[in-house]
């Protein structure tokens, strides 16, 4: 293998599967590391075809394996089709001075494997947040400057959704939108009838509703068994989609069992020229050079480098003079929220598993009198409809005939809504590495330091209150609040550890996702954000990626890194 490229991308996920497309399309000569093992498109995903039945414990994982994937099982995140796309906690630890849950896989495509594919563009009401509050640093873009590349990610990814006009959701190019359910229909309509801010619309999600002009990929065939791996392409994925684009060109070298721990700095060249590996399998050392380098190894993961990447001029880690490296550690806030049932569509069912449910975009804290409250920034609403069987109610169904034919009927029609909050970047969250707790490759651990404050705990209130009121609005019974004692992590939405800024001496990164101080280094996953907004920010994280992976190929053909 080459041990000299024009370009470095550090992971396959969201984010560098983006990267490695971008540059690779530019002509440059892009190798590709990933920590993980290899999984190919189809060919390794191994339970994508199978049923429950088909499973030893009908898709219930044994006490060992849950043992060995603790953080990874909670919230039902993991399940024996799908185990083998999250890591081993024992093999690969990490410390909590503060209860944190990091769930992560170490293989080719990442998280781009097993994410909820929610698909939603932010605003200025999102890039302007910390400048107008006051909570933060100010981002160094706005809209504008991201808006033609979400433009470009959504052609090539494919996002089903309805368009709204609403100034705080921006639309995006759409897919035709998946049918709502008729529970959803009913709480859509009262929405309507009841309130002036509030709108319910179908997930907009990175699904091909058609098919059509998308290379390699098919539409979706409703299955929802996307985390298991989708051998259609239906869903956009590094796999499916990026990869095999940058493969496509000839340009790329894709190495996996590759961990990357350095990026090496030259105190002369005043740049970075390279990374420092670790084989995962056999532990020899390597250096490979290149020319730009991507940090693309999630937030955790990129930060992680980041700070062991020091040097005479770099000694708490590479960037680092401003000291903000590790902190202002965000995710969404979930577990807030309320379900209800209905007696009405007794004579209705669904057909397929559509694996979507609905969205209400934000309606707090718009910038007028009308939607202000007492804490800052706000929260949009995820849930689904949807029909239980009857094995609840089998004490009562007696025995015999009667019992086969009750346990043939479904049973309620259920509507279920649940928050994302925007966490405020609180410098004293942070993560740290631990030198004295090493992994197997002799590399420092993470330390999680991060916790929910005031303002989360002020939203969480207001969510849980108003889904109640929302369902009791529309005609739903038994409306029940809950508001989990959920910790940071859960959301899978970490980011914010090596933020962009307009200053060198309070961001690690400028507006163009460049290292203020060694400008041929990036740095384009969650790691980047500047604050966190309600929305799931991967749209944002591969609109970010691919404006600044051309902007790095620019640089180096006009030779100015």
């Amino acid at each position: 293998m080459e041990k000299n490229y024009d370009a470095i991308v550090i992971g396959t996920g969201i984010t560098g599967g983006w990267a490695a497309k971008e540059l690779c399309e530019k002509g440059l000569k892009t190798l590709v590391l990933e920590r993980g093992r290899m999984i190919e498109h189809i060919k390794d995903y191994p339970t994508m075809y199978m049923d429950p039945w088909d499973f030893k414990f009908r898709d219930k994982t044994t006490r060992e394996e849950k043992l060995r994937q603790k953080k990874q099982a909670i919230g039902g995140v993991t399940s024996a089709a799908r185990k083998h796309f999250f890591v081993d906690d024992l093999k690969h630890p990490y410390n909590e001075t503060k209860p944190f849950s990091w769930i992560r896989g170490y293989l080719v495509g990442g998280r781009s494997l097993t994410w909820g594919r929610q698909s939603y563009r932010w605003s200025d009401l999102d890039f302007k947040a910390n400048k107008k509050d006051g909570f933060g640093v100010d981002w160094p873009i706005r809209y504008k400057n991201i808006e033609p590349w979400y433009d470009h990610v959504e052609r090539f990814i494919g996002v089903s959704g309805e368009k709204l006009g609403l100034p705080q959701l921006p639309d995006s190019i759409f897919e035709p939108a998946m049918e709502l359910k008729c529970v959803e229909k009913q709480l859509k309509k009262s929405l309507a009838d009841n309130y002036k801010d509030r709108v319910l619309t179908p997930g907009r999600t990175a699904h091909l509703t058609r098919g059509e002009g998308f290379k390699g990929r098919s539409r979706c065939l409703y299955r929802n068994r996307c985390m298991r791996g989708c051998p259609y392409g239906a869903y956009f994925s590094s796999n499916a989609s990026t990869l095999p684009a940058a493969e496509e060109t000839g340009n790329m070298t894709l190495r996996p069992h590759s961990i990357v721990h350095e990026i090496i700095y030259d105190d002369d060249l005043k740049k970075a020229t390279g990374v420092r590996v670790i084989d995962a399998n056999t532990k020899e050392k390597i250096v490979f050079n290149a020319k730009v380098i991507f940090s693309c190894a999630s937030t955790v993961g990129s930060t992680s480098i980041l700070l062991q990447s020091k040097s005479e001029r770099f000694p708490n880690g590479l960037g680092n003079d401003s000291g903000e490296l590790g902190h202002n550690l965000m995710d969404h806030h979930t577990g807030a929220g309320a379900n209800g049932k209905t007696d009405n569509f007794k004579d209705k069912y669904y057909k397929g598993g559509r694996p979507n449910g609905i969205y209400i975009p934000r309606f707090r804290n718009l910038g007028n009198k009308e939607t202000k409250k007492d804490y800052l920034r706000g929260f949009g609403y995820q849930g689904a409809g949807g029909r239980k069987n009857s094995s609840g109610n089998m004490a009562k169904y007696g025995y015999g005939a009667e019992f086969k034919e009750k346990m043939l009927e479904p049973g309620d029609w259920t509507m279920g809504l649940g928050g994302f909050g925007e966490c405020l970047p609180y410098h004293e969250n942070k993560m740290t590495l631990n030198y004295e707790k090493l992994d197997e490759w002799d590399l420092p651990t993470v330390t999680f330091d991060a916790e929910l404050k005031e303002n989360e705990f002020k939203m969480r209130e207001d969510i849980a209150q108003e889904a109640v009121e929302m369902l009791e609005k529309a005609g739903f019974k038994d409306v029940k609040p809950f508001n989990y004692q959920v910790p940071l992590g859960m959301g899978i939405h970490e980011m914010g550890t090596a933020r962009m800024g307009k200053d060198p001496k309070t961001s690690i990164l400028n507006g163009n996702n460049q290292i203020h101080t060694v400008p041929n280094v990036y740095v384009t996953d969650g790691s980047c954000m500047t604050s966190s907004g309600c929305q799931n920010p991967s749209l944002t994280y591969m609109a970010i990626t691919a404006r600044a992976a051309n902007h790095a190929a620019d640089q180096i053909i006009n030779k100015k890194i």
